[in-house]
Formats: structure tokens, C-alpha cells, sequence
């Protein structure tokens, strides 16, 4: 097989996976803080100790996915166009 039809053969099931993913854990750990909702500093001995809380995450150390994202953006366009009202929200 060439390296050009198993990539595409690849390809749908790398993206099955990561809806798999996104739908069994939309959220996933800060970039920046590495999930821990705030930097580490060192004092002057060389301690590790807790610095200041991270604005990306505002301190919880969660970030939503990029896939989950994507599909509450569709689902809210959708429910907005449809003129469906949702189940339990009054008018």
C-alpha cells in the first residue's frame, strides 16, 4: 500500500478517535499551567513554591477542547436558525 492511500485510509479513523474523545472529555488541561490552575515559582533557595494564578485558565486548569468547541458552536448556530424552541427554556 502507498504511504498516500494508507494515509487516507488513516485519516477517518484518527478522526473518529478524537470525536470519541472530545464527546467522552470535553475538557482537557491548560496549556499553559499544565492543569495545575497556577505557575510555579522558585524563592531564593531554590523551592519550588505556588506563584500566581493563571489568567488563561482563570485558575482551574481546564481548557475546553478544540473539537467541542467546534460542535457547540454548530449546535448554538443550529438552535438559533431552527426557531425550535428548546425543551424547558420559556419564550
Amino acid at each position: 500500500m502507498t504511504p498516500v492511500l494508507l494515509a487516507i485510509s488513516l485519516l477517518p479513523g484518527v478522526t473518529l478517535c478524537y470525536v470519541a474523545v472530545c464527546a467522552a472529555s470535553p475538557f482537557g488541561n491548560c496549556r499553559k499551567c499544565n492543569g495545575w490552575g497556577f505557575e510555579m515559582k522558585t524563592d531564593r533557595k531554590g523551592r519550588m513554591k505556588r506563584g500566581k494564578d493563571c489568567r488563561r485558565c482563570k485558575a482551574t486548569g481546564k481548557r475546553i477542547r478544540v473539537g467541542r468547541w467546534l460542535y457547540n458552536r454548530w449546535a448554538r448556530i443550529y438552535r438559533a436558525g431552527t426557531d425550535e424552541p428548546r425543551p424547558g427554556v420559556a419564550r
